[in-house]
């Protein structure tokens, strides 16, 4: 894929490798940076081939620190309106994406940047990261999903006194909330994240797709109803080719070879 500005990828196997790239600014997200997200995830989507993408950071010190406070500073409120709404759809979608998301934080996540960690289906952080959603300490409030995607994670109380008070946690802490699946060793990180993307690529992409869509659709719904949106997911991906390779090559005694369909 073509290089822009301050989105990097790269394609390997299966696997897309975004970086975030503004270490002069500790990766901090303006309106192109969310201009570039957002052309990015769309080729990407259309790119059969792919079935996992890992999201980082430029540099040695940050995942993504925020937003861009200097270019917030400056904006009127039509702006401000325009830049919290382009920032939850890009988020949203990321999150919603036919795609695994794993973020692999590298350093500082604060504001934004936990923000777009918390969009992504798996987070897995360096020992060395910090996590946290401070705009409160700076006369804003969380407004691409942190107060939304945070209480789902963590509960109603957890989530209002990281966000009424503002202050960065350890990734240790963040690992206890359930914020992070993992952490890894800091010059581990990438290769731990190509692995776990390489455990999910062995196995069938249409059950692994029906499975992210049950979990992110039946969490905003009645049990009840979660259990039939399941149900129907599963028959979708019971018609699948893939189904049946899955459970012959299970009995057959064989690696699976799945086609995706």
């Amino acid at each position: 894929m073509e290089k822009i500005k301050y989105v990097r990828t790269q394609i390997g196997a299966g696997i897309a490798t975004i970086t975030i790239d503004r270490p002069e600014v500790l990766n901090a997200i303006d309106d192109e940076v969310l201009e570039e997200l957002e052309t990015t995830f769309n080729a990407i989507e259309k790119d059969e081939k792919i079935r996992v993408v890992i999201i980082t950071g430029g540099g040695e010190k940050a995942f993504v620190a925020g937003g861009d406070i200097d270019a917030m500073k400056r904006m009127s409120l039509i702006e401000g309106e325009r830049f919290v709404y382009k920032g939850q759809g890009v988020l949203s979608k990321i999150e919603n994406s036919n795609k695994v998301v794993i973020a692999a934080i590298n350093g500082y996540a604060l504001g934004g940047g936990t923000e777009l960690a918390l969009a992504c289906d798996i987070r897995v952080a360096s020992d060395k990261a910090k996590l946290g959603l401070p705009e409160v300490c700076i006369g804003l409030y969380p407004g691409w999903g942190g107060t939304q995607r945070l209480v789902r994670l963590v509960g109603k109380g957890i989530a209002k006194e990281l966000v009424f008070t503002g202050r960065r946690i350890s990734v240790q802490e963040a690992k206890e909330l359930g914020i992070v699946n993992r952490i890894v060793p800091h010059d581990e990180l990438m290769s731990n994240c190509v692995e776990l993307a390489e455990s999910i690529l062995a196995n069938s992409p249409m059950a692994v797709i029906q499975s992210k869509k049950a979990i992110n659709q039946g969490s905003e719904i009645s049990l009840d109803n979660a259990l039939s949106l399941e149900a129907e997911a599963w028959l979708v991906n019971f018609s699948t080719e893939d189904r049946v390779e899955g459970l012959s090559a299970f009995l057959e005694k064989r690696k699976p070879n799945y086609l995706g369909k």
